[in-house]
């Protein structure tokens, strides 16, 4: 367990008396994170500092500035024309080759250079050449694209950058790459670097070659560390507009970015503004981007992006004291960062999810944690359980303690004020969903004493679920006067209670490759839970009546589909199961040829679809194809926190020490 005193000031950064937490926004941490991006484009009025770890600063000018990491890239072309340059561009801004556009200035002229990347080695470079020279072939006016890498020679030091791009000039005008480097060995001094070779052996190469042009030019290895400084051309392919580009270069370099009071707005996060500094280096061959911020000043964000500004304030408190104790437990779990600023760790939008209730309670709870037997807890959380919290050993196989299954009422707040949806079925044997304030409501009933309704208005939706999905289409259209069998009322699609499908069997054996221990079966005919955990979670799922066998139970949600939890039943479209007067039970597919016993004798089913009705009168209806729908409940792990059950109980007047003690048992709440 790691405790709060291990989040820690970046060395090179001003000390203050705030705690602080590290926020990976882009990294790329192998198998446990990966978010990556060419380069980063900051935002911020007014000037902002930079610093290394050893003590150099530099002032930047407000507006906008980018960052990128020195590796390897392809350069597609070098030209006078911007409108070349920029056609070149948007064409690879579709692609996976993502373009970075710089200018220099020399002799009166501006030279327009165009490269893409990075990547992660010289040979992913090289696979890169071919497509980028495909692509950009129009513009490339028979240059040949090649691959660039972080191989550099040094020329001079220089006191000021305009002495250094005097050198750079002069560079350039004999045909060589060449940019002004700020040196981040805390000499607040400047050097040029010349070339970007992809290896030692090509720098060798261009060493002769300048010195060969260039008599008595002194030229050795540049220093393992430096921020390469060149103007970006790439912020808008429609008009030139420039602004500062940094490069940072070296293994081992970080710079700080210093914030300022109105925040730093990062374009590539989604435009989001994040208040604290922001910290640049190289991980892996790729940028890194964490964000050093105050810990309550995260938990501004985290809380207004968890849950609803709108919720009662014991229930934004109880986020409060779970995401301050999950963050101060996480330790230095992403080996540059505590967390990430996705659900993988907490939800995290910078300034954009602050709201002024939220920070009064995360202000209230100020210090606040969780702790179990004289340690935080990893007070982890889930939106929705779905009426019951998950017991440990239905997420991730552990025993009972401070996280156990529990009633969760308030769950159900999640549907108060939706709308309901008929599930209907048409005569041509199709079924879905029609939203109530679509539906008239009709005198007549089925053979079988179901209601019949209408619709009210031409070409009607009707909907594979009970839930409005943009992306996908409806299962049909009705008009008005077209009756439809009513075989159920439902709530909306929702956090507490949820619909998903229909899956045919092809689909789910494409959603489960990988993801079980077991072979798949070639087709599936019949899918199951053949077995549940004490909240009544799956803990298997048997397909034709073999297990689909997974590492963890709460796999089940990725493994079918995306399911909102595990806390679910599985309804074949196809099947039904019948009960025998000798108590066997009999699974019957299709809905033609079923026996049939009525007022006039015993006959045979011949329609499209058949509606089975149940001992307690719930109808469905059985079509010809089998696929496979989830009717189900809760939306996460269900493990500890309910989010919308804390908002249940903080309607009925818990406070917020009350319900986190109701969902993490044997704990206290202390202030640290």
């Amino acid at each position: 367990m790691m405790t709060a005193t291990c989040l820690q000031l970046p060395a090179y950064a001003d000390g203050n008396d705030a705690q602080l937490i590290r926020v990976a926004l882009f990294a790329n941490l192998g198998s446990t994170y990966k978010s990556t991006t060419p380069l980063v484009t900051f935002e911020a009025s007014g000037q902002w500092g930079l610093q290394s770890e050893r003590g150099t600063t530099m002032t930047i000018p407000s507006g906008q500035a980018r960052f990128s990491a020195d590796g390897f890239r392809v350069k597609v072309l070098e030209t006078t024309d911007f409108k070349t340059a920029a056609a070149a561009a948007k064409l690879l801004q579709a692609t996976t080759d993502k373009p970075l556009l710089f200018s220099a200035s020399f002799n009166g002229k501006t030279l327009y250079q165009l490269y893409t990347g990075n990547y992660g080695t010289a040979a992913l470079a090289g696979q890169a050449v071919t497509r980028v020279q495909k692509t950009a072939s129009a513009q490339l006016a028979g240059q040949q694209p090649a691959v660039t890498g972080s191989e550099h020679l040094q020329a001079g030091s220089y006191n000021s950058l305009q002495e250094a791009e005097a050198a750079q000039a002069s560079l350039l005008s004999a045909g060589f790459t060449a940019y002004p480097v700020l040196q981040l060995d805390g000499s607040q001094t400047y050097t040029v670097w010349v070339g970007e070779a992809a290896s030692a052996a090509e720098l060798s190469t261009l060493k002769q070659r300048i010195e060969t042009s260039a008599a008595g030019m002194n030229l050795t290895p540049a220093g393992s560390g430096g921020l390469i400084i060149r103007q970006d051309a790439g912020l808008n392919m429609d008009k030139l507009i420039t602004a500062p580009h940094y490069t940072i270069a070296g293994k081992d370099s970080k710079v700080l970015v210093q914030g300022t009071g109105s925040g730093i707005k990062v374009v590539e996060r989604s435009q989001r503004t994040y208040r604290g500094d922001m910290e640049i280096s190289i991980v892996n061959g790729d940028l890194a981007l964490v964000n050093v911020v105050a810990l309550e000043q995260y938990l501004y964000s985290v809380v207004g992006a968890e849950v609803y500004s709108s919720w009662p304030a014991e229930a934004l408190k109880v986020q409060a004291v779970a995401a301050r104790s999950y963050a101060l437990q996480q330790g230095e779990r992403f080996k540059i960062a505590n967390v990430v600023d996705t659900t993988l760790s907490q939800a995290y939008n910078g300034m954009n999810s602050e709201n002024d209730k939220v920070t009064k309670a995360v202000d209230a709870t100020a210090g606040e944690v969780i702790k179990s037997g004289g340690k935080i807890v990893e007070a982890v959380f889930s939106s929705n359980a779905g009426g019951q919290t998950a017991h440990p050993s239905e997420v991730w196989n552990g025993g009972a303690g401070v996280f156990t299954n529990v009633e969760s009422r308030g769950d159900q707040s999640a549907q108060a004020g939706l709308q309901t949806w008929y599930h209907v079925l048409l005569n041509s044997g199709v079924s879905g969903y029609i939203r109530e304030d679509n539906v008239k409501q009709l005198a007549a009933k089925s053979d079988a004493g179901l209601s019949k309704v209408t619709v009210t208005a031409q070409n009607t939706n009707v909907r594979p679920i009970p839930l409005i999905q943009s992306n996908v289409e409806p299962v049909a259209k009705i008009n008005p006067g077209t009756e439809v069998v009513v075989l159920a009322k439902v709530a909306q699609s929702n956090d507490y209670a949820w619909v998903r499908g229909p899956f045919t069997s092809a689909q789910l054996l494409k959603t489960l490759q990988g993801k079980t221990t077991t072979a798949l079966p070639s087709s599936i005919s019949m899918l199951e839970v053949s077995k549940r955990g004490p909240s009544g979670r799956a803990m298997e799922v048997t397909a034709n009546g073999q297990p689909l066998t997974v590492k963890y139970a709460d796999t089940y949600r990725s493994a079918l589909g995306g399911l909102p939890s595990t806390l679910f039943d599985i309804a074949g479209t196809g099947s039904y199961t019948v009960l025998g007067a000798d108590g066997n039970k009999v699974s019957k597919t299709g809905s033609q040829g079923a026996a049939v016993l009525s007022a006039s004798g015993t006959g045979t089913s011949s329609s499209n679809a058949l509606v089975v009705m149940s001992a307690d009168g719930q109808a469905r209806a059985v079509t010809q194809g089998q696929m496979f729908m989830f009717i189900g409940q809760g939306n996460g792990h269900g493990l500890g926190l309910s989010q919308w059950g804390a908002k249940g109980m903080a309607d009925e007047g818990y406070d917020y020490q009350t319900i986190l003690k109701h969902y993490y048992q044997n704990a206290t709440i202390v202030k640290e």
